[in-house]
């Protein structure tokens, strides 16, 4: 082996070594260093294990609806705390006072009445609405109504803090702003009828006062103090509610998992992950997960070295597939240890979209099981985890057989929406056995998760942009032939053009024989001759008179034209941003293969002379795909078809199997999957297709 492949082979071993090792690093620090309970078991459902004996004490700890109807109860007798603040009465009280300085005399200026002495009449205001505003002040006017309205006590109290003396008192004793303000309007009328007598309402001195300004809040709650006595009230629940001893019997083997062997079960996988005062060693424990997770990854590599060496080739590829495993991962690994999120408002069905969408579904398929089985070890109820979303994972796939379709998507979306729902009511009935235990925001989180799928557009794109992939959205899009650099072929080169399309046609239906991205091949046929386009006339497809440029050009000059549309076509695809998958048709579809018509022509007028079949030699690489192959095949075979003066089925079956078995024997092939039966089938759809284009017609009779 040459000495710059020996080195290129290790530098492609060091990093596929890399990635992989960089993949096992982040989910060994994703997985939680505990222990991991060995028994799984469901309610209602026989136990499968030997007779399980509590290897130590352990308390029965309460289910969530014990503890959560302990709490409710307890909360009914929780009373909130309001402080009062006993400043702002004494502020109003002045701000009253000043009020009716200011207002006195207006008053005694617009009234045509003469009242008598004035002054002792204004001091009484004065200390009559003082003494309404004391009351009111006192009792407590609460900033926010709607904490007295969110009351669940059974009595309707609240502990109203002042100074350093709490006292509790019934929530109708305290006012509102608002009927503080009608208390106080109610007063002040009274007060006017009681101090002015003789007056019309609308004289007297209580009519002339703006008391609004008069109301301020001086209630308010103690969210502090309120949650330190929710707190300590809550903690005085119990969590438990008895003990089983070491030693005891906990369940036989065959004996019907019930809902209190359940309960015991629960507490004793509780305790053992969580009671750090039980015996285990985490050093093994970590050498477990080190062990576990390579060997996941272990298998991963054998799988993609097996089935798809192509993409160990590429380390763009192989870092995507790592990239996202160790995304859901970590994903999956932030919204565990949320308390407001569920593990099932993740979309792990995006991830073999878009796995598939630049590789295939087995790949994707493999990958989505590999990444769910690693999460399965820290997601809760690990095996309905995997089991569902491995169903959902496969049905989405079986709905996306074509990524490029309009709504597709939707399509899955709502597929991966049943999938998780179906799955999840099955389970439930089988542990539950009724409908009333079933947690109904499950369904919530399943429909947050299908609208989710459809984030998948956005981050194809992303990854289609960053890894220099090509989705099947973006074939399309290429293979369109209204594309700018299509329609410059069309227009500069038509013979070409219409020889690309018949490529194409032949190529995708072979493909499609013989299994391969079909859209891929179609595109890379539409622009594997664009660069013809520089020197259109010297190809024969786009000849218009009888005039040949190749006439006054020898034999290697004409060569050197021919081939370097290969090259010419590179620049041009590379100018105008083609993808490089689809630039690696233009480079190998002649791959390493003679210029035969000028090759023989030279030897035949210059038999004596040296030959240098360099010149006469396209620069290749030969293919490496189905694809690549494939086009080459039919890039070949079409052009010579057309070179037939009298066509029969015999002679179309003679010019296929010459040119292939020609390109197979000077080797073309060597870097392709291609078997001997598929090359046979490629032969069979070529033979009938240009058997179809070059049927015998019937001659219409002329006009007479």
């Amino acid at each position: 082996m040459p000495f710059f492949q020996r080195i290129k082979k290790y530098f492609n071993t060091i990093r596929l070594l890399l990635i992989f090792a960089g993949g096992i690093g982040i989910i060994l620090l994703l997985f939680p260093l505990e222990g991991k309970f060995r028994y799984e078991f469901q309610k209602g459902k026989p136990w499968m294990h030997e007779v399980l004996i509590a290897p130590f004490d352990f308390p029965i700890y309460k289910t969530e609806n014990q503890l959560q109807t302990e709490q409710d109860s307890i909360m009914m007798d929780f009373i909130p705390y309001f402080e009062l603040d006993t400043a702002i009465q004494d502020a109003q009280i002045n701000a009253m006072q000043s009020l009716v300085d200011r207002e006195w005399e207006d008053y005694l200026d617009q009234i045509n009445t003469e009242i008598n002495q004035p002054d002792i009449l204004k001091q009484s205001y004065k200390e009559e609405i003082a003494g309404i505003l004391s009351g009111l002040y006192r009792a407590g006017i609460v900033q926010d109504p709607l904490r007295l309205e969110n009351l669940n006590n059974r009595d309707n109290l609240i502990n109203v803090i002042r100074g350093q003396l709490v006292n509790e008192r019934q929530v109708s004793s305290v006012y509102t702003q608002r009927n503080a303000y009608e208390r106080l309007m109610q007063e002040l009328q009274l007060l006017g009828n009681e101090l002015q007598p003789d007056l019309n309402q609308d004289e007297r001195f209580v009519a002339k006062v703006e008391a609004i300004d008069l109301i301020e809040p001086n209630l308010f709650y103690d969210e502090q103090t309120s949650e330190q006595v929710r707190a300590t009230m809550l903690s005085d629940v119990s969590l438990t509610e008895g003990m089983i001893q070491a030693g005891e019997k906990i369940i036989a083997l065959g004996e019907p998992v019930s809902e209190e062997k359940f309960q015991i079960l629960q507490s004793l996988q509780r305790e053992f992950i969580d009671n750090r005062e039980v015996t285990r060693n985490y050093n093994l424990i970590f050498l477990g997960q080190f062990l576990l997770v390579s060997f996941a990854f272990l298998v991963l590599y054998l799988f993609l070295y097996h089935f798809r060496p192509e993409v160990l080739q590429s380390g763009s590829k192989t870092f995507l597939i790592v990239l996202l495993v160790v995304m859901f991962a970590s994903l999956a690994t932030l919204v565990i240890r949320s308390e407001s999120l569920s593990i099932y408002a993740v979309p792990f069905v995006v991830l073999p979209i878009i796995i598939k969408t630049f590789y295939d579904a087995r790949i994707a398929l493999f990958v989505h099981l590999i990444t769910i089985l690693l999460i399965g070890f820290w997601a809760p109820n690990g095996f309905e985890f995997v089991f569902m979303n491995f169903i959902a994972g496969v049905v989405t796939l079986f709905a996306l057989r074509n990524i490029y379709r309009r709504g597709i998507l939707f399509i899955a979306a709502i597929f991966a929406l049943l999938s998780y729902s179906l799955v999840y009511t099955g389970t439930s009935l089988l542990q539950e056995g009724q409908f009333v235990n079933i947690d109904w925001t499950r369904y919530v989180w399943f429909a947050g998760n299908s609208l989710l799928v459809l984030a998948s557009y956005p981050l194809i794109y992303i990854f289609e942009k960053s890894f220099g992939f090509v989705s099947d959205a973006t074939l399309v899009e290429l293979s369109d032939t209204n594309q700018p650099l299509l329609r410059k072929l069309a227009e500069k080169a038509p013979g070409t053009f219409q020889h690309s399309l018949q490529v194409a046609n032949l190529a995708e239906e072979a493909v499609l024989n013989v299994g391969g991205n079909t859209l891929l091949v179609r595109t890379g046929a539409l622009y594997h001759d664009i660069g013809k386009m520089d020197t259109p006339s010297y190809f024969i497809e786009n000849l218009t008179t009888n005039h040949n440029p190749h006439d006054n050009l020898e034999f290697e000059e004409s060569a050197e034209k021919i081939i370097g549309h290969v090259s010419k076509g590179v620049e041009i695809a590379k100018k105008n941003k083609l993808p490089e998958i689809i630039v690696d048709f233009i480079r190998t579809h002649h791959g390493t293969t003679t210029v035969q018509y000028f090759y023989r022509s030279f030897i035949k007028k210059y038999p004596e002379a040296e030959v240098d079949v360099a010149k006469f030699t396209y620069p290749g690489p030969k293919p490496y795909s189905k694809e690549t192959a494939i086009l080459m095949m039919a890039d070949a075979t079409e052009a010579a078809s057309r070179s037939i003066r009298k066509f029969s089925k015999e002679i179309i079956n003679d010019l296929v199997e010459h040119i292939i078995d020609h390109q197979f024997k000077e080797k073309q092939f060597d870097n392709v999957d291609l078997t001997l039966k598929d090359i046979t089938t490629v032969k069979e759809v070529f033979k009938q297709k240009l058997q179809n284009i070059y049927h015998a017609r019937i001659e219409y009779p002329k006009a007479t």
